[in-house]
This record gives structure tokens, sequence and C-alpha cells, in this order.
């Protein structure tokens, strides 16, 4: 895979010591217990992943020497732009989500008597950015580094959101999405991750691995890690 610039891919490659004055990362669990976003294959509720994968991408933070701070752990802050603002001494701001798909797009199934519904064409992570951000580069430079780094790890992004949201990077799955309230109602550099399909009947069952949470949690960590040091070293700090 090409090399995004010589600082982030020096970053990907080496251990990142903690420097002086730790930064912050508020890690954001999208949706919430009212309204809980998709409902996966088997019938578990998106909210539910994403507070799994938060957890483990903010302890993955913390042993980079990472402050990391979880918006929204409980589900109770239903105003999105509440979130961007919940960690006023953050440097950034990472939400995470799980995808779906259309609705004309799935197929009906009986799981443990339950009446759901799947679609399995459709598996993969991608990532989001705002070119309506205060900071759209820093917020790409992120996004970028979270994705060399997952796909170094052998995650594979889909394709399914260009369809939608026109690409910044196609190499590396990061879309533009300048209207998103948690990426744009903010000073920090923003980025939402979207981890896998839930619809996905085998992916809903990978992205349930605790194993496999922290793999990805460690990948997203070391992206947002060199991302950090890119952007202290921008600042002079």
């Amino acid at each position: 895979m090409r090399c995004l610039t010589l600082l982030i891919c020096a970053a990907l490659w080496l251990a990142l010591p903690a420097r002086a004055g730790a930064p912050v990362v508020a890690v954001d669990v999208g949706h919430t217990l009212d309204a809980p976003g998709a409902t996966s294959a088997r019938g578990r509720s998106e909210f539910e992943f994403n507070r799994d994968l938060a957890r483990a991408v903010a302890a993955a933070l913390r042993s980079r020497g990472i402050e990391a701070r979880l918006v929204n752990e409980d589900g109770r802050i239903a105003r999105l732009h509440d979130r961007p603002h919940a960690v006023p001494a953050a440097d950034f701001f990472l939400s995470i989500h799980h995808d779906s798909v259309s609705a004309h797009e799935l197929t009906p199934w009986i799981w443990q008597g339950r009446a759901l519904d799947f679609n399995d064409e459709f598996a993969g992570h991608s990532l989001f950015v705002s070119q309506a951000n205060p900071q759209p580069a820093a917020s790409l430079t992120c996004a970028r580094a979270i994705g060399a780094r997952l796909q170094r790890l052998g995650f594979v992004p889909t394709a399914k959101n260009a369809r939608r949201r026109a690409y910044a990077d196609p190499a590396l799955a990061v879309h533009w999405y300048d209207n998103l309230v948690v990426l744009y109602r903010t000073a920090l550099p923003a980025v939402l991750f979207e981890a896998g399909v839930i619809k996905h009947r085998d992916e809903e069952l990978q992205l349930r691995d605790a194993a496999r949470q922290r793999r990805m949690a460690d990948g997203i960590a070391t992206g947002v890690a060199a991302c950090l040091q890119v952007m202290a070293g921008a600042s002079g700090h």
C-alpha cells in the first residue's frame, strides 16, 4: 500500500512514546438507548456494537499514553451537537458507528423465532470527514492514518458508501459527509468510523468477537496516535 506522507508512515511503523502533556481523544459511542440505530441480522442494536468497540478503542489509546474519554457511554446524550462539546479539553473527536444497508436491499429471515432481515452483499469498514469541519485537512489526515493502519492489519474496507458519499480518499475508504453534525459542530479535527456492516450475517459475528474488536481497536489507536503526532509537529509542540 502507498504511504500517505513520510511522517504518517514512519509513525505507523514505530512505537509511539507518550509525549509530555498527553493528548486527549474524545471517543463517541454512536446512537443512544432510545434511538439505538440499526438492528443487526441477529437482532442486536447498533448502539451495543458501538459501545463495545468504543471501549476497546479507549483502552487501546490509553495503552499508548493517550488520554481517552468516552462520550455517551451510558447512551443518554440525545442531542448530536452536544457530543463534540462533551470533552472540552479534547484534541481529536472520534465517533464510533456500525453500518447498515437500505431497507429495499434487505432479505427477510427468521432467527431464533424472530422476524429479522439481512444483506450478505456488503461488508467492511469506512470513514467519514466533513469539509465544513474547522480543520478539514487534519480530519482527513487522521482518517487516512486510521484507514491505512487498518488495511495494513488486513481489515478490508467497503465501497458501498461511495454510492451516496463522495470519496475523499478512495484507496482508504474515506468519504466526505459535510453536513454530519458530530463532524462539523466542533472546533476539533473529527472522524466518524463505520466498523462494518451488521446486516451482513458473517461480518456481524466477526464484529461481535472481542478479540477482533481489540485488534481493530489497536489499528484505530495506532492511526490516531500517528495523526496526533503529525498534528503536534505541525503546531510546533
